[in-house]
């Protein structure tokens, strides 16, 4: 919100009170200003001119020679290049030893033989942006009202001299978009009165807008009170200096009279208004209703927009004339020929603008305004406001009454009473304020209440819905009290100290450890494509899963919601390749998003995995020669170390053909007999397809990882009696897989056997066809006392028995 120092000075007294120590004040009370902008560029001595004589320059056709009054004894004379200059214009005049912005300073020239004594300017050269200057003065001088005094300053005429706090106002605070609402927030900063602004309308006696306006509201619950006025005879042209200094000091360029009153209604109440030329609105008979199919309107940008059901129009009995709080449509808008005008105001759901206004692509200052909510008690006041305006700029005469329906639907309709208690105030501030004090400060905000010593009974204008509830009126009187002036207290009571959730330690833990192995973690979109939407659904083998699209994607690569981290991964790695850099190891913890819905009833499923990649070089180490390639293991390695630190020891590897992975060098990540993740080297075809070296990527599901974790860390004392260890090396069938024979092992070593370990496995001229040897390290221990050989044996021979009889197992001889 752009608020005009000189401005804001109409309604409250801020003489005291320099801009900057006001943006102070205004920011220390909550709301944050987040610049001062001097609408004076470093502007000094240009004043108002009077062109008294315009001739065409005798040696350049694209030059003028102008006799300028300046309010001296005698004109000067200019040589200007503008073609928009006239003899009998006002105009800025910058005269010898002016400074224009940028340090421009101008001096005595001579310009094709012709002396040249200062300069007349165009609003450019004068530091007012481009936007918004009118178009007929864009590619020329700024003629300026014929009212203005010769000589006068061109600062204080067009306000350049004025100061602008730009606010940042939070969702919450929607009463400070609005200039008024500004006002009543310095008033109470400063403790001084808020001047309001005339509403008094004379109207017109003996032609009543009952005859030739109605309204008509068929959805109450999305616009629960609609007013119009008519007014008649309007002269349409520019807007006095007064009026169109304000809009351009907030922002906003002028256009003409009556759209620039809109507009400055809007800004000084905070309300929006509309104004449709009344010859094109069919019986004067305006209708709010929702859209319906295939609806469209060219709205006043002259853009084309297709209208989706349920979005709020205001229409007539013909067609549509607004889309409700964001735009108007150009076929009511007021033009150069407009005589009748009839005035909106308004009070639409805020909800409704807002996806309106989202859906179509079009954010308007009224739209804003409406999404934060606006005062209802408003819609009376500003309707009023403008129609007087429009008496006093444009020569309007307003029609007798109001047309308007109104539906009591919203419940901010009604004033809210919030009862203080004075002691609990002072015990949650930490203040020990008294009833006086309090009733003070709700006497510099403007609210009226009802004082009952201990408690006070504060009604809420309309005007602060941001006020609901006894904390509200609490964090009220804090600010304008003063967070300063609150005493520092220790929290008394009891406290409870800050500790990570399981969630959190879990992701902590996973961190610390890939970090450690060597890997990075990386952060990437949660958007993808609609081809790497499809790698969760292939991965996971659900066939039912569907790809989640987004309804305005903003682009085919970021179009859908993602399904497996690893597509991301992938891009990582070939960023990292085309920079040179082909040894990347990283991982990331994020969501992936899953629903069986091809159109969604309700939201996806989020679930939260941890996924990594590798490729290129695993070791390098060029001084001790050392140059370890990636392999399958090197990833499981990570994974089985991983869930060693999480103490999770029971993980098993399941070779499995997954989708998009090498048939012979992945596996399914099981653990307790639950499918949790998987592991392996992307597929030849897609490495060769991505120009990527041997690349191996493993993706688990945190969801799975939580239930699984142990609900407290078990210590064991460190082992008084020595283990003692035994290898076996058995001869099995080729398709055996080791996984599962370690835990035929430990389920026959219970409970003397402490851990298993494969470490070696054989085919080949000493092993008969078809098979394999496996040797693994098995070792033993009892923490109550030391083993002897025959205890040892007895289990050993246990396990023999046991791998001969599930898998067929022979002992290597």
């Amino acid at each position: 919100m752009l608020v005009s120092y000189k401005w804001l000075s109409k309604y409250v007294d801020v003489s005291g009170v320099t801009p900057e120590e006001l943006a102070e004040k205004i920011t220390r009370a909550g709301i944050e200003v987040d610049m001062i902008h001097y609408r004076n560029k470093g502007i000094q001595h240009v004043v108002v001119g009077y062109v008294k004589e315009r001739v065409k320059h005798p040696d350049a056709d694209k030059l003028s020679v102008c006799q300028v009054d300046v309010g001296e004894e005698e004109p000067v004379q200019i040589v200007c290049g503008a073609a928009n200059v006239d003899q009998g214009q006002k105009v800025a005049v910058a005269k010898v030893g002016a400074v224009l912005p940028g340090d421009f300073k101008i001096k005595k020239a001579k310009l094709r033989g012709q002396k040249s004594e200062g300069m007349i300017c165009s609003a450019q050269e004068l530091g007012i942006e481009e936007r918004l200057i009118a178009p007929e003065f864009k590619s020329g001088i700024m003629v300026l009202p014929e009212d203005l005094e010769v000589g006068s300053s061109v600062l204080e005429q067009l306000d350049l001299d004025d100061v602008v706090l730009e606010l940042d106002v939070l969702a919450n605070r929607s009463d400070c978009l609005s200039m008024l609402g500004v006002a009543y927030e310095v008033a109470a900063i400063l403790g001084q009165e808020v001047t309001l602004p005339s509403e008094d309308v004379v109207e017109l006696e003996g032609r009543a807008i009952s005859e030739e306006v109605k309204v008509s509201i068929q959805v109450p619950e999305l616009c629960p009170h609609y007013v119009a006025r008519k007014v008649t005879g309007v002269s349409i042209g520019p807007s006095p200096l007064w009026l169109q200094n304000r809009l351009i000091s907030s922002g906003i360029r002028p256009i003409n009279n009556v759209v620039d009153v809109t507009n400055y209604v809007m800004l000084e109440y905070g309300q929006p208004l509309h104004a449709f030329d009344a010859q094109h609105v069919k019986d004067g008979h305006i209708v709010i209703r929702e859209a319906v199919a295939n609806e469209k309107v060219v709205t006043l940008d002259d853009q084309e927009r297709g209208l989706t059901e349920g979005m709020l129009l205001i229409t007539d009995p013909e067609k549509v004339i607004a889309v409700a709080g964001v735009m108007g449509a150009a076929n009511s808008e007021v033009t150069e020929q407009t005589k009748d005008v009839i005035l909106e105001s308004a009070y639409f759901s805020g909800l409704s603008v807002r996806v309106t206004s989202k859906a179509l692509g079009l954010r308007s200052e009224a739209s804003a305004r409406f999404e934060k909510g606006v005062d209802p008690e408003r819609v009376y006041q500003a309707i009023h406001r403008a129609a007087a305006l429009l008496q006093e700029v444009a020569g309007a005469q307003i029609l007798l009454g109001i047309a308007e329906e109104r539906t009591e639907q919203l419940e901010n309709f009604n004033r809210v009473q919030i009862p203080v208690h004075v002691a609990k105030l002072n015990k949650v501030l930490g203040t020990v304020l008294n009833t006086g004090e309090v009733t003070n400060i709700l006497d510099r905000l403007g609210f009226e209440y009802e004082n009952k010593g201990h408690e006070i009974k504060v009604e809420i204008p309309t005007r602060r819905p941001d006020l609901r509830i006894q904390e509200d009126m609490m964090e009220e009187v804090a600010r304008l009290y003063g967070y300063d002036r609150i005493p520092i207290t220790l929290p008394a009571g009891r406290t409870t100290p800050g500790s990570r959730s399981v969630r959190q330690q879990l992701r902590h833990n996973i961190k610390r450890f890939l970090q450690g192995t060597g890997l990075n973690q990386v952060t990437t979109y949660s958007l993808t494509s609609a081809t790497q939407a499809s790698w969760g659904k292939e991965m996971l083998e659900r066939e039912e899963l569907q790809p989640i699209a987004l309804s305005m994607p903003m682009s085919e690569e970021r179009s859908h919601l993602r399904t497996s981290l690893i597509p991301s991964l992938i891009d990582v790695a070939l960023y990292n390749k085309n920079r040179t850099e082909a040894n990347t190891h990283i991982f990331e913890i994020g969501h992936v998003f899953l629903s069986e819905e091809k159109e969604l009833t309700q939201l996806p499923t989020e679930e939260e995995k941890m996924a990594g990649l590798l490729t290129g070089i695993w070791q390098l180490h060029p001084w001790q020669q050392v140059k370890t390639p990636l392999d399958f293991f090197v990833a499981k390695g990570i994974i089985e170390g991983l869930f060693e630190k999480l103490d999770l020891p029971h993980i098993q590897f399941e070779a499995a053909k997954i989708a998009g992975l090498h048939p012979g060098r992945s596996a399914k990540l099981m653990h307790d007999g639950t499918y949790i993740g998987y592991v392996g080297q992307l597929h030849p075809k897609k490495q060769l397809d991505l120009d990527l070296e041997e690349t191996y990527v493993f993706e688990i599901s945190l969801e799975l990882l939580l239930q699984k974790q142990p609900e407290q860390i078990a210590y064991q004392a460190l082992p008084k009696y020595p283990s003692m260890q035994r290898d076996i090396a058995v001869v099995v069938d080729q398709d055996i897989p080791a996984g599962k024979m370690m835990q035929t092992i430990e389920e026959a070593g219970v409970p003397l056997l402490k851990a298993v370990r494969l470490f070696d496995v054989y085919e080949g001229e000493k092993v008969l066809e078809g098979k394999k040897s496996i040797a693994f390290s098995l070792q033993y221990f009892d923490p109550a006392k030391t083993l002897t050989d025959e205890e040892v044996k007895q289990v050993h021979d246990k396990v023999v028995a046991q791998l001969e009889v599930a898998w067929g197992a022979a002992l290597r001889k």
